[in-house]
């Protein structure tokens, strides 16, 4: 059975991303296509990237570092949660994207962007770098956005009760759970 890890890309104390975290959690939990599991980069506090090169070229010597990389080698594929930082990902999710290079080719990566536009201007910008990567960017993301991001931030208002968010979630994880098959068949083979 394939692998998604569900990456959490922001460290802050008073981060909003567990909200969206337990909320995807539960919809993963229904599914059977895949095993998800959460990964947080609190787990890897990385220091800012200052390897001789990247990875591709040369082993990495951080030690954090390098469990990264293992962690993230053992899936075929990705969701990332992401905030929106004046209009880009967040600096950890940059950070610990240019960590790794060989473990992330190849395979799927999907997005889950929360905030006032829904990370939709971080989201474009991790499209170009999975690119980079070599991933395989799903079409379908997920935009937590506007009234139910700030809703469900300041307002107590629960994620699992924004039914319209449904139906984008559903096609994101279809579309992830396709090309997570079809790039492990092609991996293997």
């Amino acid at each position: 059975m394939p692998k998604i890890a569900i990456i959490i890309s922001s460290t802050r104390a008073t981060r909003f991303a567990d909200k969206p975290a337990a909320w995807l959690q539960g919809i993963v939990a229904q599914r059977t296509d895949a095993e998800y599991e959460l990964v947080d980069l609190r787990d890897f506090p990385m220091p800012f990237f200052d390897e001789v090169a990247s990875n591709a070229y040369v082993p990495t010597q951080n030690e954090v570092a390098v469990r990264w990389q293992k962690k993230i080698a053992e899936f075929d594929g990705y969701i990332f949660l992401t905030a929106e930082y004046n209009h880009a990902p967040t600096a950890v999710l940059k950070n610990a994207l240019d960590y790794a290079y060989t473990e992330w080719n190849r395979k799927p990566a999907a997005f889950v962007g929360y905030g006032s536009v829904g990370a939709a201007r971080a989201i474009e910008q991790l499209r170009m770098i999975a690119v980079e990567l070599q991933m395989a960017p799903t079409r379908t993301g997920v935009h937590i956005q506007g009234a139910d991001f700030f809703g469900a931030w300041q307002q107590g208002a629960a994620l699992e009760d924004m039914a319209h968010l449904q139906p984008g979630v559903q096609a994101m994880l279809d579309e992830l759970n396709w090309w997570t098959v079809a790039l492990k068949t092609a991996r293997e083979a």
